[in-house]
């Protein structure tokens, strides 16, 4: 049986899922093989990044050399609540080691305390050491912990900042990605910035309601089973 659309969403082809797709492996207790794996997933499918912890950068660059799966490395992750002169250190190593995205937890603690300059310099700490180097920024907001009201907030300090995308989730937190989250963050950045949701996506019909609502990347470790899913409801669709 395929899998049922979200109203109003276009049909994804499994090629087109897969290049929005950001294969994700985060777990503290990942090893070598399965980042070597993350990264063969990644390029046998075509996804469009693997998005790991830094000290796995080098091994993800050396592995997917020569492909065009880009290596996303996080900052500050999970909880964001580090000197924003370490998140820039820490976005700098993982350049120099071959990343060309870096997806960075905002200073959520300030956020919320109103500390309006004291966010935006942290992230322009990291948007300021990945623009030397013409890398990309996403700002993870970890909505699951903001009111609307705060999400808007960080949307407009992020693109301020010159960060490309905002992110819902680390997938750590009380709750990953939802639909209100990505219609709230769309109103906010409109066509100018990307949004990056993670957190919770397992199935394919997650996965285009999210894109319907206004996401244009996503970030989960269940990428393959969703590629797969699709793969079955194209077949399905191409036998009808």
């Amino acid at each position: 049986m395929s899998l049922p659309a979200a109203k109003g969403a276009r049909r994804w082809n499994p090629r087109e899922l897969a290049g929005v797709l950001d294969h994700t492996l985060l777990a503290a207790g990942a090893t070598t093989a399965d980042i070597q794996r993350l990264c063969d997933e990644a390029r046998e499918h075509g996804f469009a990044a693997v998005c790991v912890n830094g000290v796995h950068v080098p091994l993800c660059a050396a592995r997917l050399a020569g492909s065009a799966v880009k290596v996303s490395a996080v900052v500050g992750f999970p909880l964001g609540a580090n000197d924003p002169r370490a998140k820039s250190h820490e976005a700098r190593l993982a350049l120099e080691s071959g990343a060309r995205e870096i997806d960075m937890v905002l200073q959520i603690g300030a956020l919320r305390a109103g500390e309006r300059e004291l966010v935006l310099r942290d992230i322009e700490s990291v948007v300021g050491t990945a623009r030397a180097e013409r890398a990309l920024v996403k700002v993870i907001l970890e909505t699951g912990l903001l009111s609307r009201d705060e999400i808007v907030s960080a949307c407009r300090l992020a693109e301020e900042a010159g960060a490309g995308f905002v992110k819902t989730s680390t997938g750590f937190g009380p709750r990953g990605a939802s639909r209100e989250d990505v219609e709230l963050m769309r109103s906010c950045v409109g066509t100018r910035l990307g949004i990056k949701a993670a957190g919770g996506i397992r199935t394919a019909s997650f996965a285009r309601e999210l894109l319907a609502a206004g996401a244009t990347r996503l970030g989960c470790s269940a990428s393959v089973a969703l590629v797969r899913a699709a793969e079955t409801e194209h077949l399905g669709e191409a036998e009808t």
